[in-house]
């Protein structure tokens, strides 16, 4: 959310580049609530990757993903939660870490970083298979193991190793991923854990991808600041993405407004430019205006201040 080459704080991280050149970045690690079957996600509060206040080394998303679990245990102590993370986290602090806030999880396995656990996949007799062909035709692979150590540093940790292809009717391998988890793992629960994995991919796509292109700016720099302004900043533009999705999946007026402007960074044009030319009373009022124009009720008299 922030780079430079020259401005910079006590809180800003620092990149060494090859050619002596020293990077100030500001990043966050951003959860948010997703479901297989909505577009729609719920942002969470991010938490910060930043220098932290009495250190000297760079913060990184493995120390504010401790952070962040904490916050987000803190704040929900009885909510059932399934957390799905990318490769860097399949890792046995993290799982320990989950384990002791009472979350389940999925994550994504990789060949290269869990090299013992794939080996006893491609080796051993208790594997099982399971295929399910769907109505489009398209055919699902499962290869799956239980009750397997995750490492030989945790072999304590005991976690279920889920193989999955979707190949479609040539033959083509259309898509490959692999999980880690804790969850009961049964020809009756594999298509929902795989379509619960595949999700992850929300916070990349509705999440990152609108905030950085639906007309949030999020890499745009609105400001460093002597401490924490870019942080506030990106946080109250969280919060404005957390009101976006919550009248994307309840609000009918907000709904045919973007309906009519096709795509929110035009719905943003359209209601910057009416706050420059009226007086709005309500955000009904400026919605309505924008799905159906004239036929609308006038939303106020000019601004002619």
């Amino acid at each position: 959310m922030f780079h430079s080459e020259s401005v910079h704080c006590d809180n800003c991280c620092q990149i060494e580049h090859r050619s002596g050149k020293i990077s100030f970045i500001h990043q966050l690690l951003a959860a948010v609530i997703v479901h297989p079957a909505q577009k729609q996600v719920i942002p969470l509060a991010p938490e910060p990757i930043q220098q932290q206040d009495g250190t000297n080394n760079n913060d990184c998303e493995l120390n504010a993903i401790k952070r962040l679990l904490a916050d987000l245990r803190r704040e929900h102590p009885h909510m059932k939660i399934i957390v799905l993370l990318d490769g860097l986290y399949a890792a046995g602090p993290v799982i320990e870490l989950l384990r002791d806030y009472d979350m389940e999880y999925l994550i994504v396995a990789k060949r290269k970083k869990l090299t013992k656990l794939f080996e006893k996949l491609d080796a051993s007799s208790q594997v099982k298979l399971h295929v399910i062909i769907d109505k489009q035709n398209i055919r699902h692979e499962f290869r799956y193991l239980e009750d397997v150590s995750l490492n030989d540093s945790w072999d304590y940790l005991k976690v279920n190793l889920i193989e999955y292809r979707e190949v479609d009717e040539t033959g083509k391998v259309r898509y490959y991923n692999c999980w880690i988890t804790a969850l009961s793992v049964t020809p009756d629960t594999l298509e929902r854990l795989m379509r619960a994995g595949r999700a992850r991919w929300k916070v990349e796509n509705e999440t990152f991808n609108t905030l950085k292109n639906q007309g949030y700016h999020l890499e745009h720099n609105y400001g460093h600041g002597h401490k924490h302004l870019t942080t506030v900043l990106a946080m109250i533009m969280f919060l404005a993405f957390l009101i976006d999705q919550i009248e994307l999946r309840c609000c009918k007026v907000f709904q045919a407004a973007l309906a009519k402007t096709k795509k929110l960074s035009y719905l943003r044009i359209r209601i910057r430019s009416l706050f420059t030319e009226f007086i709005i009373p309500n955000w009904q009022s400026l919605y309505d205006r924008i799905a159906l124009g004239n036929n609308a009720t006038p939303i106020g008299i000019p601004d002619t201040s």
